[in-house]
């Protein structure tokens, strides 16, 4: 079936009030994050790359305390009135993380009955180090975000997100809401999209494309 439209969300600093997922990792893997996020963030490292090394090399140990600081933080605001706005269309909407998925459930579980799938990078913490597993591997990417994309086919595909681990999304959108580094790889690449800051905007918005 051919949905008329679906909107695909980033979670990690788009969701989040705050780079999440990036604050874990400078956090539980401070030397190799001072190292390593600069290049991913410049694209000289691939995300699958980086990301990988950075989980693998945190303890087994620390899984619960990850998840636990990664869910005291604040979301971004509007995100509840946006899934009533979207439930009162039939609109799917899909949580697509380059990080944990198991973050996202902890960080919003009252709204996780209004969404509609969550995918993202999976743990198996049995072992003395995390080792991860991804439903949806790419060659540069952990969470291949488009191929994620290409499972809910649909006439009008909307991204939203913050920054590189988005950038593909972005460019396989119809409709692009970006802000911060996603907006200025965009800009760069002379690619359209609606700037925003909460999602009280995209509402807002999509409210007016949608008339």
């Amino acid at each position: 079936m051919i949905l008329e439209r679906i909107v695909f969300c980033d979670f990690d600093g788009t969701i989040t009030a705050r780079e999440t997922f990036v604050a874990v990792l400078k956090r539980f893997a401070p030397e190799l994050a001072a190292a390593l996020i600069p290049k991913m963030y410049a694209l000289e490292l691939t995300l699958r790359e980086g990301v990988q090394q950075l989980l693998e090399s945190m303890p087994s140990s620390a899984y619960a305390e990850i998840i636990e600081f990664a869910a005291s933080q604040p979301l971004r605001a509007g995100l509840p009135e946006f899934l009533d706005f979207l439930d009162d269309r039939a609109v799917p909407f899909v949580v697509i993380t380059g990080g944990l998925q198991g973050i996202v459930e902890a960080a919003i579980p009252a709204l996780l009955p209004q969404i509609h799938a969550v995918h993202g990078v999976e743990i198996n913490a049995e072992g003395p180090y995390l080792q991860v597993r991804s439903p949806a591997l790419g060659d540069s990417e952990l969470v291949s975000k488009v191929d994620i994309m290409q499972r809910y086919p649909a006439r009008q595909t909307i991204a939203v997100g913050d920054s590189v681990t988005d950038l593909k999304m972005a460019l396989a959108g119809d409709v692009v809401f970006a802000r911060d580094r996603l907006a200025e790889y965009l800009g760069d690449r002379d690619v359209p999209y609606y700037p925003w800051h909460d999602f009280h905007d995209v509402r807002e918005t999509l409210a007016t494309l949608w008339q």
